[in-house]
C-alpha cells in the first residue's frame, strides 16, 4: 500500500493530475490487477447479502415509493428491479435508485468503520444496474465491485467527514464512479472525471442521521449510486468536473472538511496489485447501526446473568467516541429517548436497542422496533435508566490500524437496587471477522433463506443462490440473473399522485 498526502494548493500552483488523489484513484480503477479470489468470494457473500435484506424491505415505505419511481423509467434494453419480472427493464440509474433504497433501508448490510462511516455494500446496487443495461458478464462485475470497496475503505480510513458534519456517502459517490469505471474498462482520464464530478454533487450534510431520522437515510445511498452512474455516463460523453476536486483552492477540502491546513494519509493500493479492502469489511448479525453489534451481543450475554431486570437502578455503557455521540447520549438527541420516535432513530439509539435486547434476549429487523414494542412500560424504564460515557481506551481500540485489534464494542455496568454491580465487555460483535463466530458463506445463505422466507419461492430461492456462486462464470449479458422475482400480488403500490 502507497499512503498518498492530500492537501490543499492555491490555483496559482497547478497541481499536476499525477500527484492528485482523484487521479491516483483512478489509476488502480484503470489498472489490470488480478483479482484475488479472497476478495471474489467476499463479493459473492455481499450479493447474498444484499439481496437478503432488499427482498425483506420489499413492503416497506421507501421502498414502496422507490420502485414507483423506477417503473416509470422503463427502458427496453435496460436493467431489472428487485421483486419485478426479470423480463421487464429499466433505465439503469432508476434501477439503482430503487435497488439501493431496499438494500438500505432495514440497516442490515455491511460496514466498515475506521475515520468515517461507510456500508460498502451500497456499491453494489448501482454497479449490478449498469452491468445489466451493457450486458456486462460476472468477471466484469467482481472487478467493479472490488475496486469499488478498495476506493470507499481506503477513503473511509485516511478522509474524515462527520467531523465536518457531511454524510458518509459523499465517500460512496468516488467509490461507485471508480467501480463502473473499471468495470467498463474506461480509460485513466475518464474514471478521473467520473470521480470529480461523482464528490461534487454528493455532498450532503448529516442532518439525514440526526434528530428526527426519516427515511432519507435509506435513500441518501441510491442517490449517491444514481448520481455515481450519472457522472461516469457525462465523462464518458467528454465532459470533465470541478479540479482539482480534492486539493483545490475552493475543493471539498479547503471549504467542507478541514480546510486549507488539512493533511490527510489516503491509502491505495500500488497500480496492478491485487485489491483486497473488502476483506476488511463486515456485515451485520443484527438489523440495527453497527456499533450496536457488540452491544446486543453483550445484552443477551447478561439476561443470563440477571434474575429480574425490574430490580435495575442504572445502566451506564463505557465506549468509544462514535458510539457515545452517534447512536448514545452524547448525541444530545431527546428523540434517541422516545417512544414515538421513527424506526430509524430507534435503530440509531444504543439505549432503546441495548433496553430490548436485554428484555428479549434476542433481535428480530421488524418486531424490535414495532410501536407495541418501544411503548411497552418495562421497556421505557429500562431505556431511561440507560447512560453511555465515552471511554478514551475504547476509543483508541476504534481506531486502532490494525483490523484484528480494531474494537467496536464496550463495557457495560449494571447497577441493581440492592448496590450489586454486574459487568461485562466484549471487544467486537461476535459475527465480526475477528468476533467468536465470524460470519462464513453458510451464515449469508442462513441469513437469505430468514429474510426472504414466505416472500420469495423456495424454488427462487434455491436459483438464486445457485447462480450467484457461480458468478465468475457469467456470461455478458447473463446477469439479469442476479434479479430476484417476487410475485406481483406481493408487491404493494404507492397510488399517490406524483410528477413520473
Amino acid at each position: 500500500m502507497i499512503l498518498n498526502t492530500v492537501k490543499v494548493y492555491p490555483s496559482k500552483k497547478k497541481l499536476l493530475k499525477r500527484n492528485q488523489l482523484a487521479w491516483k484513484i483512478a489509476e488502480i480503477a484503470s489498472d489490470n490487477a488480478k483479482l484475488n479470489e479472497h476478495s471474489v468470494e467476499m463479493v459473492i457473500n455481499r450479493i447474498i447479502d444484499n439481496a437478503s435484506v432488499a427482498i425483506a424491505s420489499l413492503n416497506r415505505k421507501p421502498v414502496i415509493s422507490s420502485r414507483a419511481m423506477a417503473l416509470a423509467h422503463p427502458r427496453k434494453n435496460g436493467a431489472n428491479i428487485f421483486g419485478v419480472n426479470s423480463k421487464k427493464k429499466f433505465d439503469c440509474e432508476w434501477a439503482a435508485w430503487t435497488n439501493g433504497t431496499a438494500v438500505r433501508e432495514l440497516d442490515f448490510h455491511d460496514t466498515f468503520l475506521a475515520a468515517d462511516y461507510s456500508h460498502p455494500g451500497d456499491n453494489i446496487p448501482p454497479l449490478i444496474a449498469v452491468a445489466q443495461q451493457l450486458k456486462k458478464n460476472g468477471v466484469d462485475l467482481l472487478r467493479g465491485i472490488i475496486t469499488a470497496y478498495e476506493v470507499q475503505v481506503n477513503l473511509v480510513k485516511g478522509i474524515c467527514l462527520h467531523k465536518h458534519k457531511v454524510d458518509h456517502i459523499a465517500h460512496l459517490g468516488p467509490s461507485v464512479a471508480a467501480g463502473i469505471g473499471s468495470m467498463l474498462k474506461l480509460n485513466t482520464e475518464i474514471i478521473y472525471q467520473s470521480i470529480q464530478q461523482a464528490l461534487h454533487t454528493t455532498i450532503s450534510t448529516r442532518q439525514s442521521r440526526k434528530g428526527e431520522i426519516s427515511s432519507w437515510k435509506a435513500f441518501a445511498p441510491a442517490h449517491a449510486g444514481k448520481l455515481g452512474i450519472e457522472a461516469v455516463d457525462r465523462a464518458m460523453r467528454g465532459e470533465g468536473g470541478p479540479s482539482p476536486i480534492y486539493e483545490g483552492e475552493d475543493s471539498v477540502i479547503a471549504r467542507i472538511l478541514d480546510g486549507k491546513s488539512a493533511n490527510y494519509k489516503v491509502p491505495l493500493p500500488k497500480k496492478n496489485h491485487e485489491k483486497k479492502a473488502i476483506l476488511e469489511t463486515y456485515t451485520k448479525e443484527y438489523s440495527a447501526e453497527y456499533q450496536a453489534q457488540a452491544l446486543i451481543d453483550l445484552a443477551i450475554k447478561l439476561k443470563k446473568r440477571i434474575n429480574s431486570l425490574s430490580n435495575i437502578k442504572k445502566i451506564d455503557i463505557y465506549t468509544s467516541h462514535h458510539t457515545h455521540y452517534v447512536i448514545g447520549t452524547g448525541a444530545n438527541d431527546p428523540q434517541k429517548m422516545d417512544p414515538n420516535a421513527s424506526r430509524e432513530t430507534l435503530d440509531h439509539s444504543i439505549m432503546y436497542i441495548f433496553a430490548v435486547a436485554l428484555e428479549d434476549g434476542d433481535w428480530h429487523h421488524e418486531k424490535s422496533y414495532s410501536k407495541s414494542r418501544s411503548h411497552r412500560k418495562s421497556t421505557i424504564k429500562l431505556w431511561k435508566s440507560i447512560k453511555t460515557h465515552e471511554d478514551e481506551k475504547w476509543t483508541k481500540k476504534y481506531h486502532d490500524s490494525n483490523p484484528k485489534n480494531k474494537c467496536f464494542g464496550a463495557k457495560v455496568t449494571i447497577i441493581m437496587n440492592n448496590g450489586k454491580k454486574i459487568t461485562e465487555q466484549l471487544k467486537r460483535a461476535d459475527a465480526h471477522p475477528y468476533g467468536a463466530r465470524p460470519f462464513k458463506r453458510e451464515n449469508y445463505i442462513k441469513k437469505f433463506r430468514t429474510l426472504t422466507d414466505k416472500i420469495i419461492s423456495i424454488k427462487e430461492s434455491k436459483r438464486f443462490l445457485k447462480t450467484v456462486q457461480n458468478l465468475k462464470s457469467l456470461k455478458n449479458g447473463q446477469l439479469y440473473k442476479l434479479n430476484i422475482e417476487v410475485s406481483s400480488k406481493k408487491l404493494k403500490k404507492n397510488k399517490r399522485k406524483s410528477i413520473f
